[in-house]
């Protein structure tokens, strides 16, 4: 194995480390010993790959977004209807959630009780999430005339509904009956989004 496999190998253990290692309480409270001791090297070592385990989680928050972002950017491309994004999007997300539960649980903690540069790194990934769905949007019909604003409230009321209805499931792990109504609940609840925003007249302000 060449040098730079060996290293990739060992950052990637570093990483699956971290996440298996935070879930019985916070990357505020993990050390960068355990993470180290739990991969089998020298905390020397550690340094290497990660400047501080506060570097080592926003690494986590970048990996955690990363494919998410991508397969609803994949979901947006063409000339969808409003209604369809939404429906597609929370499909994904709830398969997405169920394939990477480990790492929606992990922003979920982190989201409100992570080191400062973790709750940053996820509001950042939130805002670049509410973002690019804006710019999507003003793509769609009905909305090529909406004021840039009108489009960044929009896009936030979605994706907070997105958040919330992934840390939802997360709650009711291992109750399927309870997962498909809180998922009904959030197509539901962002139709109706829908209704008043497809009638919304922007002010252009």
């Amino acid at each position: 194995m060449s040098r730079v496999a060996r290293k990739e190998r060992t950052r990637r253990a570093i990483l699956d480390a971290a996440l298996d290692l935070s879930s019985e309480s916070t990357m505020a409270a993990l050390s960068l010993r355990q993470v180290a001791k739990e991969v089998g090297i020298v905390p020397t070592a550690f340094y290497r790959h990660f400047d501080s385990v506060e570097a080592l989680g926003v690494a986590l928050v970048d990996e955690s977004f990363a494919s998410l972002r991508t397969m609803l950017r994949d979901i947006r491309r063409g000339d969808p209807a409003l209604a369809d994004v939404v429906d597609r999007s929370i499909t994904i997300l709830v398969e997405h959630v169920h394939q990477q539960r480990a790492h929606f649980s992990f922003i979920a903690r982190e989201r409100a009780a992570g080191p400062p540069a973790v709750r940053r790194a996820i509001r950042d990934q939130i805002g670049l999430f509410e973002h690019e769905l804006a710019l999507d949007l003003a793509r769609l019909p009905g909305t090529d005339v909406w004021s840039a604003r009108d489009l960044a409230i929009l896009s936030d009321l979605i994706v907070t509904a997105m958040v919330a209805t992934a840390e939802a499931i997360l709650a009711v792990a291992g109750d399927p009956d309870a997962e498909r109504e809180l998922v009904e609940r959030a197509r539901v609840q962002l139709r109706m989004v829908l209704v008043g925003a497809l009638s919304w007249r922007s002010s252009q302000a």
